[in-house]
């Protein structure tokens, strides 16, 4: 059995985006305000998480972990902000590199401010501002949510297997897929950001795919939708159209890989779009078949 609820919805989500945060920060590429922008989401959508729970149906489990993801991501947003001065490693890096490549080509070297000169010693290291953030806080309120997931999936009822498997393959689904519309978008606050991060969420989109709608199949699931054994109240329009809804989401993310491919910088913006798209088809893949199967 599967869930249609607000608060479970909302609480994967919020566990999912926090998870595929860290996913994208580890590497401590991208800049201090994307993940400012995920904490910040995903603190919205664990507080919206607590209080669904608490209008529409109390599991004290789960709406203790939503309170506890929404804290962790409070947290998380308070620590990188405090500690903003020591900038991002890696940005730092990369942002050298390519200005001794510059050099190197031009004949024109770089010069740093003093105050600019810092010792660089990596995620988690230190330098004249203060020790950097580390992106390990982010894996926090993932933790905490994953937690409130397994406590909904097992009160769900049912099969309590195949419950866990579809709720928690479903939030880290959901999140990917949100993760990576923002990170695209981000690309246009940080021009010249590396396309390996985007490719590596279009990569783990691929990857997970299978495994929602696999677990969707299970019985019971929407193969009975399309035989018939499960009424989903509309003659078996809703089985069919999450087989479409499935079915453009990979293909989405096919061709948003192919277009990362390409050479040209608006590449990136045709992925973003793609992505934009792939969100709603996902989202139908994963909320219609609740819908269908809540009373399984």
């Amino acid at each position: 059995m599967i869930r249609l609820d607000a608060a479970t919805v909302l609480l994967q989500w919020a566990t999912g985006g926090m998870l595929f945060c860290w996913f994208t920060t580890r590497h401590r590429i991208v800049g201090l305000g994307y993940g400012w922008l995920l904490r910040g989401t995903y603190f919205c959508f664990a507080a919206g998480a607590f209080a669904a729970g608490l209008a529409f149906g109390l599991d004290p489990i789960r709406e203790a972990a939503s309170a506890g993801v929404a804290v962790a991501c409070l947290v998380g947003l308070v620590v990188s902000i405090v500690r903003k001065g020591a900038g991002v490693s890696g940005q730092d890096a990369e942002f050298d590199r390519r200005s001794e490549r510059v050099a190197a080509m031009t004949g024109i070297d770089r010069q740093v401010a003093p105050d600019a000169e810092v010792t660089r010693a990596g995620a988690g290291g230190s330098s004249t501002a203060g020790p950097e953030f580390n992106p390990v806080l982010d894996l926090i309120p993932a933790a905490i949510g994953m937690i409130g997931l397994v406590a909904a999936a097992v009160d769900a009822g049912g099969n309590t297997a195949v419950a866990l498997l579809r709720t928690i393959i479903g939030a880290a689904f959901i999140g990917a897929i949100s993760d990576g519309m923002l990170l695209g978008h981000w690309y246009l606050v940080q021009p010249g950001l590396p396309r390996r991060l985007l490719n590596e969420m279009v990569t783990a989109l691929g990857w997970l795919w299978p495994l929602e709608v696999g677990a969707l199949l299970l019985p019971t699931g929407m193969i009975s939708v399309w035989l018939g054994t499960v009424d989903d109240g509309w003659g078996g329009l809703l089985g069919w159209m999450w087989g479409m809804c499935a079915i453009t989401t990979i293909v989405l993310v096919l061709v948003t890989r192919a277009a990362l491919k390409e050479r040209y910088y608006s590449a990136v913006m045709a992925a973003t779009g793609l992505l934009y798209l792939a969100i709603l088809t996902a989202f139908g893949t994963d909320i219609v078949a609740r819908a269908v199967l809540d009373q399984t």
